[in-house]
């Protein structure tokens, strides 16, 4: 009894061993353990209102993210996982309309479209690209310029997150 106990265990282990694996990380990602490497190029600003540092923010925060929180290796092109796309939208409007026909506070809004790639398991693959938005409403006794940069720093670490679930954690 005891013999058969120890080789059903072990042939458990040795099916286990050459099963294929996937890793988990804390974050919820599921990344097979053959994807190494991941391309994220540079993200352009196509829209109507330009920020000058936008595209380099957004594009540092999801490199900085995809390599902090997972064990993928970043590389320029062609990497395992590609994640390329474009901002599309980074527009100001009124919110929350008072009694005198004033806005009580503003929404910056940004929207990226992205489109990802799995080299290793193409059924992951976004077949068209996703827009992602995300906004911060700031009061409209305050200049957009004064907020302007927290502003960003918030939506972009929104967007960041959105676009790591959809891409690795599946969600």
């Amino acid at each position: 009894m005891k013999k058969s106990l120890w080789i059903l265990l072990l042939g458990v282990v040795l099916i286990s061993q050459s099963a294929c694996r996937v890793s988990y990380t804390f974050t919820g990602a599921s990344i097979s353990t053959n994807v190494r490497t991941i391309s994220i190029p540079n993200i352009p600003n196509n829209a109507p209102l330009v920020v000058p540092t936008l595209s380099r923010t957004i594009t540092d925060a999801l490199r900085d993210y995809f390599t902090s929180q997972t064990n993928l290796i970043l590389v320029d092109r062609n990497g395992d996982l590609d994640l390329e796309g474009a901002i599309t939208q980074y527009a100001v409007q009124p919110v929350a309309i008072q009694g005198n026909e004033t806005a009580a506070m503003n929404r910056l809004t940004i929207t990226v479209s992205m489109k990802f790639s799995n080299k290793t398991d193409p059924k992951q693959n976004w077949d068209s690209p996703v827009q992602f938005s995300r906004y911060l409403d700031y009061s409209s006794s305050m200049q957009l310029y004064a907020v302007q940069e927290s502003l960003i720093a918030g939506i972009t670490e929104q967007l960041v997150q959105d676009i790591f679930n959809k891409a690795v954690v599946n969600w």
